[in-house]
Protein backbone atom coordinates (compact mmCIF):
# COMPACT_ATOMS: atom_id res chain seq x y z
CA UNK A 1 0.00 0.00 0.00
CA UNK A 2 1.25 3.36 -0.97
CA UNK A 3 0.30 6.51 0.67
CA UNK A 4 0.61 10.17 -0.78
CA UNK A 5 -1.23 12.54 1.17
CA UNK A 6 -4.83 11.67 0.55
CA UNK A 7 -4.17 9.09 -1.88
CA UNK A 8 -3.42 5.93 -0.63
CA UNK A 9 -3.16 2.99 -3.92
CA UNK A 10 -3.62 -0.59 -3.12
CA UNK A 11 -2.65 -3.13 -5.12
CA UNK A 12 -5.14 -6.15 -5.28
CA UNK A 13 -3.67 -9.29 -7.15
CA UNK A 14 -3.16 -13.31 -7.40
CA UNK A 15 -0.42 -14.08 -4.81
CA UNK A 16 1.20 -15.71 -7.57
CA UNK A 17 2.96 -12.19 -8.09
CA UNK A 18 4.69 -9.52 -6.12
CA UNK A 19 3.47 -6.06 -6.88
CA UNK A 20 5.71 -2.99 -5.71
CA UNK A 21 4.89 0.68 -5.25
CA UNK A 22 6.81 3.66 -5.67
CA UNK A 23 6.31 6.72 -5.12
CA UNK A 24 7.63 10.64 -6.12
CA UNK A 25 7.44 14.00 -6.73
CA UNK A 26 8.44 16.28 -9.71
CA UNK A 27 7.09 19.86 -10.48
CA UNK A 28 3.41 18.56 -7.85
CA UNK A 29 2.71 16.04 -9.78
CA UNK A 30 3.17 12.59 -8.54
CA UNK A 31 4.46 9.74 -10.09
CA UNK A 32 3.75 5.94 -8.82
CA UNK A 33 6.38 3.30 -10.34
CA UNK A 34 4.76 -0.19 -10.41
CA UNK A 35 6.86 -2.99 -10.51
CA UNK A 36 5.17 -6.52 -11.23
CA UNK A 37 7.54 -9.70 -10.15
CA UNK A 38 6.89 -13.05 -10.90
CA UNK A 39 9.47 -16.50 -9.72
CA UNK A 40 9.38 -17.78 -13.24
CA UNK A 41 7.69 -16.54 -16.61
CA UNK A 42 4.00 -16.78 -16.27
CA UNK A 43 1.25 -14.96 -18.39
CA UNK A 44 0.50 -12.16 -15.33
CA UNK A 45 -3.11 -12.68 -13.39
CA UNK A 46 -5.48 -9.68 -13.33
CA UNK A 47 -3.94 -6.71 -11.29
CA UNK A 48 -5.94 -4.08 -9.48
CA UNK A 49 -4.50 -0.74 -8.29
CA UNK A 50 -7.18 0.68 -6.37
CA UNK A 51 -7.13 4.39 -4.48
CA UNK A 52 -9.78 7.12 -3.35
CA UNK A 53 -10.00 10.51 -4.20
CA UNK A 54 -12.52 12.97 -2.25
CA UNK A 55 -14.56 14.68 -4.39
CA UNK A 56 -14.32 18.19 -3.31
CA UNK A 57 -14.99 20.29 -5.60
CA UNK A 58 -15.36 18.66 -8.68
CA UNK A 59 -18.23 18.61 -10.91
CA UNK A 60 -17.55 16.96 -14.26
CA UNK A 61 -14.68 14.39 -15.75
CA UNK A 62 -13.65 14.26 -19.47
CA UNK A 63 -12.09 11.48 -20.82
CA UNK A 64 -10.40 10.86 -24.67
CA UNK A 65 -14.05 8.78 -25.45
CA UNK A 66 -16.20 11.03 -23.27
CA UNK A 67 -18.05 12.50 -26.48
CA UNK A 68 -20.96 14.90 -25.46
CA UNK A 69 -20.98 13.53 -21.41
CA UNK A 70 -18.86 14.94 -19.68
CA UNK A 71 -20.43 13.52 -16.29
CA UNK A 72 -19.20 11.16 -13.95
CA UNK A 73 -19.43 7.14 -13.68
CA UNK A 74 -20.17 5.22 -11.10
CA UNK A 75 -17.49 2.93 -9.72
CA UNK A 76 -20.07 -0.30 -9.78
CA UNK A 77 -20.46 0.96 -13.73
CA UNK A 78 -17.07 -0.28 -15.34
CA UNK A 79 -15.74 2.17 -16.71
CA UNK A 80 -14.07 1.87 -19.93
CA UNK A 81 -11.24 -0.54 -21.60
CA UNK A 82 -7.99 1.21 -23.29
CA UNK A 83 -5.66 0.03 -25.32
CA UNK A 84 -3.58 1.45 -28.32
CA UNK A 85 -5.93 0.98 -30.89
CA UNK A 86 -9.21 2.26 -28.58
CA UNK A 87 -8.69 5.41 -26.55
CA UNK A 88 -6.25 6.38 -23.72
CA UNK A 89 -6.13 5.28 -20.15
CA UNK A 90 -6.60 8.70 -19.26
CA UNK A 91 -8.82 11.26 -16.83
CA UNK A 92 -9.57 14.83 -15.84
CA UNK A 93 -11.88 15.89 -12.94
CA UNK A 94 -12.74 19.25 -12.95
CA UNK A 95 -14.77 22.08 -11.48
CA UNK A 96 -17.37 24.18 -12.43
CA UNK A 97 -14.45 27.13 -13.71
CA UNK A 98 -12.63 24.81 -15.71
CA UNK A 99 -9.92 23.93 -12.59
CA UNK A 100 -8.28 20.50 -12.82
CA UNK A 101 -9.19 18.70 -9.81
CA UNK A 102 -7.82 15.31 -10.31
CA UNK A 103 -5.75 13.91 -13.48
CA UNK A 104 -4.73 10.53 -13.74
CA UNK A 105 -2.94 9.07 -16.81
CA UNK A 106 -1.12 5.61 -17.04
CA UNK A 107 1.68 4.88 -18.96
CA UNK A 108 1.16 1.69 -20.54
CA UNK A 109 -1.17 3.19 -23.33
CA UNK A 110 -0.68 0.16 -26.22
CA UNK A 111 -1.46 -3.05 -23.35
CA UNK A 112 -5.08 -3.10 -22.50
CA UNK A 113 -5.84 -1.30 -19.36
CA UNK A 114 -9.38 -1.05 -17.52
CA UNK A 115 -9.99 2.58 -16.39
CA UNK A 116 -12.48 3.11 -14.06
CA UNK A 117 -12.67 6.20 -12.46
CA UNK A 118 -15.84 6.74 -10.83
CA UNK A 119 -18.07 7.97 -7.67
CA UNK A 120 -18.02 5.06 -4.65
CA UNK A 121 -21.68 6.53 -3.20
CA UNK A 122 -20.49 5.33 0.24
CA UNK A 123 -18.23 7.89 1.10
CA UNK A 124 -18.75 10.84 -2.09
CA UNK A 125 -14.97 9.66 -3.39
CA UNK A 126 -13.85 8.89 -6.72
CA UNK A 127 -13.18 5.15 -6.86
CA UNK A 128 -9.85 5.22 -9.04
CA UNK A 129 -8.97 1.50 -10.16
CA UNK A 130 -6.50 0.58 -12.79
CA UNK A 131 -7.06 -3.07 -13.62
CA UNK A 132 -4.08 -4.71 -15.80
CA UNK A 133 -4.01 -8.00 -17.77
CA UNK A 134 -7.67 -8.38 -18.53
CA UNK A 135 -6.17 -10.01 -21.65
CA UNK A 136 -3.59 -12.28 -22.15
CA UNK A 137 -0.27 -11.35 -23.05
CA UNK A 138 2.93 -12.84 -23.49
CA UNK A 139 4.97 -14.68 -20.65
CA UNK A 140 6.69 -12.26 -18.79
CA UNK A 141 8.27 -12.17 -15.13
CA UNK A 142 8.60 -8.49 -14.47
CA UNK A 143 6.70 -5.71 -15.27
CA UNK A 144 6.87 -2.30 -14.91
CA UNK A 145 4.93 0.76 -15.39
CA UNK A 146 3.86 4.21 -14.34
CA UNK A 147 0.50 5.96 -13.00
CA UNK A 148 0.60 9.38 -13.21
CA UNK A 149 -1.37 11.79 -10.64
CA UNK A 150 -2.05 15.50 -11.17
CA UNK A 151 -3.80 17.70 -9.04
CA UNK A 152 -2.48 21.12 -9.47
CA UNK A 153 -4.96 23.47 -10.03
CA UNK A 154 -4.67 24.66 -13.21
CA UNK A 155 -6.70 24.42 -16.22
CA UNK A 156 -8.14 21.32 -17.23
CA UNK A 157 -7.55 22.05 -20.92
CA UNK A 158 -3.59 22.44 -19.67
CA UNK A 159 -3.38 19.39 -17.25
CA UNK A 160 -4.82 17.52 -20.28
CA UNK A 161 -1.88 18.89 -22.83
CA UNK A 162 0.67 18.20 -20.30
CA UNK A 163 -0.69 14.65 -19.62
CA UNK A 164 -0.72 14.36 -24.05
CA UNK A 165 2.87 15.86 -23.63
CA UNK A 166 3.66 13.56 -20.88
CA UNK A 167 3.26 10.47 -23.17
CA UNK A 168 5.80 11.38 -25.72
CA UNK A 169 8.38 11.12 -23.70
CA UNK A 170 7.81 7.05 -22.90
CA UNK A 171 9.48 4.81 -25.09
CA UNK A 172 7.98 3.92 -28.15
CA UNK A 173 5.53 6.76 -27.96
CA UNK A 174 7.46 9.08 -30.87
CA UNK A 175 4.84 10.88 -33.34
CA UNK A 176 4.98 10.14 -36.39
CA UNK A 177 5.82 13.51 -38.76
CA UNK A 178 2.74 15.52 -39.88
CA UNK A 179 3.49 16.88 -43.52
CA UNK A 180 1.59 20.26 -43.94
CA UNK A 181 -1.04 18.40 -46.40
CA UNK A 182 -2.77 16.96 -43.86
CA UNK A 183 -3.49 20.29 -42.12
CA UNK A 184 -5.41 21.45 -45.02
CA UNK A 185 -8.67 21.01 -45.66
CA UNK A 186 -10.10 17.90 -47.94
CA UNK A 187 -12.84 16.70 -49.86
CA UNK A 188 -13.96 13.37 -48.70
CA UNK A 189 -16.48 11.11 -51.07
CA UNK A 190 -18.34 9.39 -48.25
CA UNK A 191 -21.08 11.27 -47.63
CA UNK A 192 -21.45 12.65 -51.14
CA UNK A 193 -21.10 9.22 -53.01
CA UNK A 194 -20.71 6.46 -50.39
CA UNK A 195 -20.13 3.33 -52.60
CA UNK A 196 -21.07 5.03 -55.86
CA UNK A 197 -17.84 6.11 -57.34
CA UNK A 198 -16.68 6.43 -60.13
CA UNK A 199 -13.15 8.07 -61.89
CA UNK A 200 -15.25 10.92 -63.85
CA UNK A 201 -17.12 11.87 -60.42
CA UNK A 202 -14.03 12.02 -57.89
CA UNK A 203 -11.99 14.06 -60.86
CA UNK A 204 -15.18 16.80 -61.00
CA UNK A 205 -15.56 16.99 -57.52
CA UNK A 206 -12.05 17.17 -56.94
CA UNK A 207 -11.70 19.89 -59.67
CA UNK A 208 -14.80 21.77 -57.94
CA UNK A 209 -13.15 21.76 -54.43
CA UNK A 210 -9.77 22.79 -55.34
CA UNK A 211 -11.31 25.81 -56.13
CA UNK A 212 -13.19 25.92 -52.63
CA UNK A 213 -9.50 26.00 -51.08
CA UNK A 214 -9.57 21.92 -50.59
CA UNK A 215 -5.81 20.29 -51.38
CA UNK A 216 -6.73 17.04 -51.28
CA UNK A 217 -9.11 13.99 -51.44
CA UNK A 218 -9.98 11.36 -49.61
CA UNK A 219 -11.65 8.36 -52.14
CA UNK A 220 -13.47 6.58 -49.54
CA UNK A 221 -15.05 2.74 -49.55
CA UNK A 222 -16.61 1.84 -52.74
CA UNK A 223 -13.36 2.12 -55.14
CA UNK A 224 -12.87 -1.74 -54.46
CA UNK A 225 -16.19 -3.59 -55.09
CA UNK A 226 -18.60 -3.24 -58.05
CA UNK A 227 -20.78 -3.88 -54.73
CA UNK A 228 -22.97 -0.83 -53.69
CA UNK A 229 -24.95 -2.36 -50.89
CA UNK A 230 -22.49 -1.04 -48.03
CA UNK A 231 -21.58 -3.99 -45.66
CA UNK A 232 -17.97 -5.15 -46.02
CA UNK A 233 -18.62 -9.42 -48.06
CA UNK A 234 -16.13 -8.33 -50.99
CA UNK A 235 -13.37 -6.47 -48.86
CA UNK A 236 -10.00 -7.92 -48.66
CA UNK A 237 -9.06 -8.23 -52.38
CA UNK A 238 -8.39 -4.71 -52.72
CA UNK A 239 -8.53 -4.64 -56.64
CA UNK A 240 -9.76 -1.53 -58.22
CA UNK A 241 -12.94 -2.20 -59.41
CA UNK A 242 -12.92 -1.78 -63.07
CA UNK A 243 -16.78 -0.53 -64.22
CA UNK A 244 -15.70 2.59 -61.63
CA UNK A 245 -12.06 3.51 -62.25
CA UNK A 246 -11.07 1.60 -65.30
CA UNK A 247 -7.15 2.84 -64.92
CA UNK A 248 -6.01 4.14 -61.25
CA UNK A 249 -2.55 5.45 -62.29
CA UNK A 250 -3.99 7.66 -64.71
CA UNK A 251 -6.70 8.65 -62.57
CA UNK A 252 -4.66 9.68 -59.97
CA UNK A 253 -2.25 11.79 -62.10
CA UNK A 254 -5.17 13.54 -63.66
CA UNK A 255 -6.28 14.66 -59.56
CA UNK A 256 -2.52 15.88 -59.12
CA UNK A 257 -2.66 17.85 -62.41
CA UNK A 258 -5.55 19.50 -60.73
CA UNK A 259 -2.74 20.60 -57.53
CA UNK A 260 -4.73 18.30 -55.10
CA UNK A 261 -3.47 15.01 -53.02
CA UNK A 262 -5.18 11.67 -53.26
CA UNK A 263 -5.70 9.57 -50.18
CA UNK A 264 -7.46 5.94 -50.40
CA UNK A 265 -9.71 4.46 -48.14
CA UNK A 266 -8.54 0.67 -46.79
CA UNK A 267 -10.84 -1.48 -43.85
CA UNK A 268 -7.62 -2.73 -42.35
CA UNK A 269 -9.08 -5.97 -40.62
CA UNK A 270 -11.61 -7.06 -43.11
CA UNK A 271 -11.89 -10.16 -45.09
CA UNK A 272 -14.98 -10.35 -46.97
CA UNK A 273 -16.58 -14.17 -47.82
CA UNK A 274 -16.77 -13.34 -50.86
CA UNK A 275 -13.36 -12.26 -51.17
CA UNK A 276 -11.24 -14.41 -53.50
CA UNK A 277 -8.72 -14.40 -50.59
CA UNK A 278 -11.40 -16.12 -48.27
CA UNK A 279 -10.34 -19.32 -48.64
CA UNK A 280 -6.93 -18.36 -48.21
CA UNK A 281 -7.25 -16.50 -44.87
CA UNK A 282 -10.84 -18.14 -43.69
CA UNK A 283 -8.51 -19.92 -40.76
CA UNK A 284 -6.49 -16.83 -39.82
CA UNK A 285 -8.70 -14.65 -38.52
CA UNK A 286 -10.23 -13.50 -34.88
CA UNK A 287 -13.90 -13.56 -35.40
CA UNK A 288 -16.81 -13.67 -37.96
CA UNK A 289 -18.82 -10.51 -38.14
CA UNK A 290 -22.83 -11.70 -39.41
CA UNK A 291 -24.02 -8.84 -39.68
CA UNK A 292 -20.24 -7.28 -42.16
CA UNK A 293 -20.21 -10.40 -43.58
CA UNK A 294 -16.68 -10.11 -42.81
CA UNK A 295 -14.05 -11.35 -40.61
CA UNK A 296 -11.60 -9.90 -38.90
CA UNK A 297 -7.89 -11.21 -39.53
CA UNK A 298 -5.83 -12.13 -37.19
CA UNK A 299 -2.86 -10.14 -37.32
CA UNK A 300 -0.73 -12.81 -35.08
CA UNK A 301 -0.33 -14.72 -38.15
CA UNK A 302 2.77 -13.39 -40.14
CA UNK A 303 1.71 -14.34 -43.27
CA UNK A 304 -1.59 -12.00 -42.10
CA UNK A 305 1.08 -9.22 -41.68
CA UNK A 306 3.05 -9.43 -45.00
CA UNK A 307 -0.58 -9.53 -47.13
CA UNK A 308 -1.84 -6.07 -45.49
CA UNK A 309 1.71 -4.39 -46.28
CA UNK A 310 2.72 -5.85 -49.33
CA UNK A 311 -1.19 -4.58 -50.58
CA UNK A 312 -0.69 -1.02 -49.28
CA UNK A 313 2.89 -0.56 -50.51
CA UNK A 314 1.82 -2.38 -53.91
CA UNK A 315 -1.05 0.60 -53.99
CA UNK A 316 1.62 3.16 -53.42
CA UNK A 317 4.58 2.19 -55.84
CA UNK A 318 1.82 1.70 -58.88
CA UNK A 319 -0.81 4.34 -58.34
CA UNK A 320 1.67 7.10 -56.33
CA UNK A 321 -1.05 7.70 -54.16
CA UNK A 322 -0.03 10.73 -51.18
CA UNK A 323 -1.79 8.52 -48.09
CA UNK A 324 -4.08 6.32 -46.82
CA UNK A 325 -7.57 6.37 -44.52
CA UNK A 326 -6.71 3.02 -42.35
CA UNK A 327 -10.50 2.68 -41.44
CA UNK A 328 -11.74 0.01 -38.26
CA UNK A 329 -8.48 -0.84 -36.51
CA UNK A 330 -10.24 -1.09 -33.48
CA UNK A 331 -11.79 -4.10 -34.98
CA UNK A 332 -8.66 -6.56 -33.73
CA UNK A 333 -10.63 -7.38 -30.49
CA UNK A 334 -9.77 -10.48 -28.98
CA UNK A 335 -12.87 -10.25 -26.62
CA UNK A 336 -14.64 -11.01 -29.25
CA UNK A 337 -12.78 -13.82 -30.85
CA UNK A 338 -13.84 -17.34 -31.12
CA UNK A 339 -12.68 -20.66 -29.78
CA UNK A 340 -10.26 -21.44 -32.31
CA UNK A 341 -8.43 -18.12 -32.36
CA UNK A 342 -8.43 -18.58 -28.48
CA UNK A 343 -6.53 -21.89 -28.65
CA UNK A 344 -2.69 -21.96 -29.20
CA UNK A 345 -1.44 -21.86 -32.89
CA UNK A 346 2.43 -22.45 -33.52
CA UNK A 347 1.86 -20.74 -36.55
CA UNK A 348 1.85 -17.82 -34.96
CA UNK A 349 4.27 -15.18 -33.70
CA UNK A 350 2.39 -13.58 -31.15
CA UNK A 351 0.58 -14.22 -28.75
CA UNK A 352 -0.85 -10.54 -27.89
CA UNK A 353 -3.40 -9.32 -30.62
CA UNK A 354 -2.06 -6.03 -29.20
CA UNK A 355 1.58 -6.93 -29.86
CA UNK A 356 0.75 -7.99 -33.08
CA UNK A 357 -0.73 -5.23 -34.35
CA UNK A 358 1.38 -3.11 -32.97
CA UNK A 359 4.14 -5.00 -34.93
CA UNK A 360 1.85 -4.68 -38.08
CA UNK A 361 1.69 -1.04 -37.89
CA UNK A 362 5.11 -0.47 -37.16
CA UNK A 363 5.97 -2.61 -40.46
CA UNK A 364 3.53 -1.00 -42.47
CA UNK A 365 4.86 2.71 -41.84
CA UNK A 366 8.46 1.43 -42.09
CA UNK A 367 7.42 0.47 -45.28
CA UNK A 368 5.98 3.23 -46.65
CA UNK A 369 7.85 5.81 -45.55
CA UNK A 370 10.89 4.22 -47.31
CA UNK A 371 8.32 4.81 -50.48
CA UNK A 372 7.02 8.19 -49.80
CA UNK A 373 8.73 9.75 -46.09
CA UNK A 374 5.65 12.52 -46.39
CA UNK A 375 2.76 9.73 -46.46
CA UNK A 376 -0.18 11.18 -44.80
CA UNK A 377 -2.43 8.38 -42.50
CA UNK A 378 -5.77 8.77 -41.43
CA UNK A 379 -6.93 7.18 -37.96
CA UNK A 380 -10.29 7.65 -36.89
CA UNK A 381 -11.84 7.84 -33.49
CA UNK A 382 -11.39 5.45 -31.26
CA UNK A 383 -7.86 4.57 -32.47
CA UNK A 384 -6.50 8.04 -31.14
CA UNK A 385 -4.39 7.19 -28.54
CA UNK A 386 -0.87 8.52 -27.77
CA UNK A 387 0.44 5.41 -29.07
CA UNK A 388 -1.37 5.34 -32.35
CA UNK A 389 0.26 9.19 -32.82
CA UNK A 390 3.14 6.59 -33.77
CA UNK A 391 1.41 5.68 -37.05
CA UNK A 392 -1.42 8.20 -37.76
CA UNK A 393 -0.40 11.69 -38.51
CA UNK A 394 -4.36 12.82 -38.69
CA UNK A 395 -7.14 11.88 -36.09
CA UNK A 396 -10.55 12.00 -37.55
CA UNK A 397 -13.80 12.57 -35.29
CA UNK A 398 -16.02 9.58 -35.55
CA UNK A 399 -18.69 9.69 -37.83
CA UNK A 400 -21.33 12.14 -37.11
CA UNK A 401 -23.10 13.64 -40.53
CA UNK A 402 -24.83 16.57 -40.40
CA UNK A 403 -24.45 16.47 -36.35
CA UNK A 404 -22.29 19.94 -36.42
CA UNK A 405 -22.31 19.90 -32.24
CA UNK A 406 -20.87 16.63 -32.36
CA UNK A 407 -18.41 17.21 -34.47
CA UNK A 408 -17.24 20.30 -32.54
CA UNK A 409 -16.92 18.38 -29.25
CA UNK A 410 -15.39 15.61 -31.12
CA UNK A 411 -13.18 18.04 -32.58
CA UNK A 412 -12.32 20.12 -29.26
CA UNK A 413 -11.69 16.56 -27.64
CA UNK A 414 -9.06 15.81 -30.34
CA UNK A 415 -7.21 18.84 -30.19
CA UNK A 416 -7.03 19.21 -26.86
CA UNK A 417 -5.29 15.62 -26.42
CA UNK A 418 -3.50 15.13 -29.71
CA UNK A 419 -0.39 17.36 -29.22
CA UNK A 420 1.32 18.22 -32.79
CA UNK A 421 -0.90 15.46 -34.67
CA UNK A 422 -3.47 17.19 -36.84
CA UNK A 423 -7.41 17.10 -36.05
CA UNK A 424 -9.76 16.89 -39.04
CA UNK A 425 -13.47 17.18 -38.83
CA UNK A 426 -15.71 14.23 -39.49
CA UNK A 427 -16.75 14.93 -43.36
CA UNK A 428 -19.11 18.20 -43.03
CA UNK A 429 -22.58 17.48 -44.81
CA UNK A 430 -26.08 18.76 -44.49
CA UNK A 431 -29.68 18.72 -46.45
CA UNK A 432 -28.83 21.13 -49.42
CA UNK A 433 -33.04 22.76 -48.72
CA UNK A 434 -31.23 24.00 -45.26
CA UNK A 435 -30.71 27.63 -44.84
CA UNK A 436 -27.67 29.20 -45.42
CA UNK A 437 -27.68 30.22 -42.15
CA UNK A 438 -27.73 26.87 -41.00
CA UNK A 439 -25.46 25.08 -43.09
CA UNK A 440 -22.79 27.33 -42.57
CA UNK A 441 -22.86 26.18 -38.82
CA UNK A 442 -21.27 22.96 -39.68
CA UNK A 443 -18.20 25.07 -40.71
CA UNK A 444 -18.34 27.03 -38.21
CA UNK A 445 -18.52 24.24 -35.38
CA UNK A 446 -14.81 22.73 -37.00
CA UNK A 447 -13.11 25.96 -37.16
CA UNK A 448 -10.34 24.73 -34.77
CA UNK A 449 -9.97 21.40 -36.86
CA UNK A 450 -8.99 20.54 -40.37
CA UNK A 451 -12.49 20.88 -42.34
CA UNK A 452 -13.06 17.82 -44.55
CA UNK A 453 -15.67 19.08 -47.05
CA UNK A 454 -18.36 15.78 -48.13
CA UNK A 455 -21.34 17.71 -50.49
CA UNK A 456 -21.79 17.26 -54.11
CA UNK A 457 -21.11 21.37 -55.64
CA UNK A 458 -23.51 20.41 -58.23
CA UNK A 459 -26.48 20.03 -55.61
CA UNK A 460 -25.79 23.37 -53.87
CA UNK A 461 -27.41 26.45 -54.33
CA UNK A 462 -25.56 29.66 -55.32
CA UNK A 463 -25.72 30.97 -51.65
CA UNK A 464 -24.69 27.64 -49.79
CA UNK A 465 -21.96 27.78 -52.45
CA UNK A 466 -21.14 31.22 -51.78
CA UNK A 467 -21.14 30.37 -48.53
CA UNK A 468 -18.92 26.95 -48.32
CA UNK A 469 -16.33 29.22 -50.25
CA UNK A 470 -15.94 31.95 -48.02
CA UNK A 471 -15.71 29.58 -45.02
CA UNK A 472 -12.74 27.66 -46.51
CA UNK A 473 -11.14 30.85 -47.31
CA UNK A 474 -11.72 32.03 -44.01
CA UNK A 475 -10.33 28.98 -42.18
CA UNK A 476 -7.55 29.55 -44.92
CA UNK A 477 -6.95 32.84 -44.25
CA UNK A 478 -6.87 32.06 -40.16
CA UNK A 479 -5.36 28.61 -40.03
CA UNK A 480 -2.35 29.69 -38.09
CA UNK A 481 -4.05 31.04 -35.31
CA UNK A 482 -7.05 28.38 -35.36
CA UNK A 483 -4.37 25.61 -35.28
CA UNK A 484 -1.20 26.36 -33.92
CA UNK A 485 -2.32 29.65 -30.93
CA UNK A 486 -3.30 29.29 -28.16
CA UNK A 487 -6.32 27.00 -27.24
CA UNK A 488 -9.27 27.82 -24.90
CA UNK A 489 -12.16 25.91 -24.88
CA UNK A 490 -14.59 26.69 -21.86
CA UNK A 491 -17.63 24.45 -20.24
CA UNK A 492 -16.80 20.77 -21.56
CA UNK A 493 -20.10 19.99 -19.48
CA UNK A 494 -21.80 22.53 -21.57
CA UNK A 495 -20.23 21.09 -25.32
CA UNK A 496 -17.55 24.08 -25.22
CA UNK A 497 -19.99 26.67 -25.59
CA UNK A 498 -16.73 29.30 -26.31
CA UNK A 499 -13.71 28.12 -27.99
CA UNK A 500 -10.82 30.23 -28.71
CA UNK A 501 -7.48 30.11 -29.95
CA UNK A 502 -4.76 33.63 -29.76
CA UNK A 503 -1.44 34.53 -31.09
CA UNK A 504 0.45 37.64 -31.05
CA UNK A 505 -1.64 39.51 -33.97
CA UNK A 506 -4.96 37.52 -33.82
CA UNK A 507 -7.71 36.37 -31.39
CA UNK A 508 -10.85 34.20 -32.73
CA UNK A 509 -13.36 34.03 -30.58
CA UNK A 510 -16.02 30.95 -31.58
CA UNK A 511 -19.40 31.68 -29.79
CA UNK A 512 -21.98 28.31 -30.06
CA UNK A 513 -24.52 29.03 -27.14
CA UNK A 514 -26.53 32.30 -25.39
CA UNK A 515 -23.41 33.08 -23.10
CA UNK A 516 -21.89 36.50 -22.60
CA UNK A 517 -18.09 36.51 -24.06
CA UNK A 518 -15.33 37.38 -22.02
CA UNK A 519 -13.09 38.97 -24.37
CA UNK A 520 -10.33 39.38 -21.33
CA UNK A 521 -7.03 41.60 -21.87
CA UNK A 522 -5.28 41.02 -25.08
CA UNK A 523 -2.75 42.95 -27.18
CA UNK A 524 -3.83 42.05 -30.49
CA UNK A 525 -4.81 43.96 -33.37
CA UNK A 526 -7.82 41.91 -34.69
CA UNK A 527 -10.25 40.79 -32.56
CA UNK A 528 -12.80 38.26 -34.72
CA UNK A 529 -15.72 36.68 -32.91
CA UNK A 530 -18.16 34.27 -34.76
CA UNK A 531 -21.51 33.64 -34.14
CA UNK A 532 -22.16 30.13 -34.37
CA UNK A 533 -25.61 30.70 -33.31
CA UNK A 534 -28.66 31.38 -35.39
CA UNK A 535 -29.12 35.00 -33.22
CA UNK A 536 -28.77 38.08 -34.28
CA UNK A 537 -26.99 39.40 -30.97
CA UNK A 538 -23.46 39.00 -29.06
CA UNK A 539 -22.94 40.09 -25.63
CA UNK A 540 -19.63 41.46 -24.93
CA UNK A 541 -17.93 42.13 -21.14
CA UNK A 542 -14.87 43.79 -21.81
CA UNK A 543 -12.34 44.41 -19.47
CA UNK A 544 -11.33 47.40 -20.85
CA UNK A 545 -12.68 50.36 -23.06
CA UNK A 546 -12.00 49.94 -26.47
CA UNK A 547 -11.33 53.32 -27.69
CA UNK A 548 -11.31 54.18 -31.67
CA UNK A 549 -11.15 50.65 -32.85
CA UNK A 550 -13.03 49.74 -36.62
CA UNK A 551 -15.82 47.28 -36.49
CA UNK A 552 -16.48 45.14 -39.70
CA UNK A 553 -19.71 42.22 -39.50
CA UNK A 554 -20.16 40.03 -42.08
CA UNK A 555 -22.70 37.57 -42.92
CA UNK A 556 -22.70 34.18 -43.08
CA UNK A 557 -21.59 34.04 -47.02
CA UNK A 558 -19.07 36.95 -46.15
CA UNK A 559 -20.69 39.93 -47.39
CA UNK A 560 -20.03 42.90 -45.55
CA UNK A 561 -22.67 44.26 -44.01
CA UNK A 562 -21.76 46.97 -41.72
CA UNK A 563 -18.10 49.53 -41.51
CA UNK A 564 -17.80 52.06 -38.53
CA UNK A 565 -15.44 53.31 -35.91
CA UNK A 566 -15.73 51.95 -33.05
CA UNK A 567 -15.57 52.70 -28.78
CA UNK A 568 -17.33 50.61 -26.52
CA UNK A 569 -16.94 51.62 -22.59
CA UNK A 570 -15.24 48.28 -20.67
CA UNK A 571 -18.83 46.51 -18.94
CA UNK A 572 -21.30 44.40 -20.87
CA UNK A 573 -22.05 45.61 -24.46
CA UNK A 574 -24.82 44.29 -26.73
CA UNK A 575 -23.60 43.81 -30.50
CA UNK A 576 -25.65 43.28 -33.26
CA UNK A 577 -24.33 40.40 -35.38
CA UNK A 578 -25.71 38.16 -38.37
CA UNK A 579 -27.13 34.96 -38.03
CA UNK A 580 -23.54 32.45 -38.40
CA UNK A 581 -21.66 36.17 -39.00
CA UNK A 582 -18.83 37.48 -37.90
CA UNK A 583 -17.48 40.57 -36.11
CA UNK A 584 -14.17 42.25 -36.19
CA UNK A 585 -12.38 44.63 -34.16
CA UNK A 586 -9.50 46.22 -35.39
CA UNK A 587 -7.09 48.45 -33.91
CA UNK A 588 -6.65 51.94 -35.77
Amino acid sequence: MLTQQNIKIEAVCDPIVDVKLEEYKINDITYVNVQIDAKEFIHFPKVDLIWHYPIIDIQSYWHPGSGRSKSFGVDWDGGFSSKGTVSAPVGCFYSQDGKNRLSVAYSKAMETVGFNLGVHEENGTIKCQITLFTEQTKKMKQYHATIRIDTRDIPYYEAIKEMSKWYETIENNKPSIVPEESKLPMYCTWYSFHQNVTDHAIEEQSRLAKQFGCEAVIVDDGWQTEDNQRGYAYCGDWVVAASKIPNMKEHVEKVHAMGMKYLLWYSVPFVGKHAKVWDQFRNKILYFQESLQAGVLDPRYPEVREYLISVYETALKEWNIDGFKFDFIDNFDVRRANEKALEPDENRDFESVQEAVDRLLTDVMERLRVIKPSIMIEFRQRYIGPHMRNYGNIFRVSDCPNDALTNRVGVIDLRLFSGSTAVHSDPIMWNKKDTVESAALQLINVLFGVPQFSMRFENLSHSHLEMAKYWLGFWKEHRDVLLNGKLKAEAPELLYPIVSAENDVTKIIAVYGDVVVKSGKSSVSNLIIVNGTLKEELVLDLEEDIMDHTLEIYDCCGHLVKKQFLSLPAGLNRLHVQKSGILMIKKG
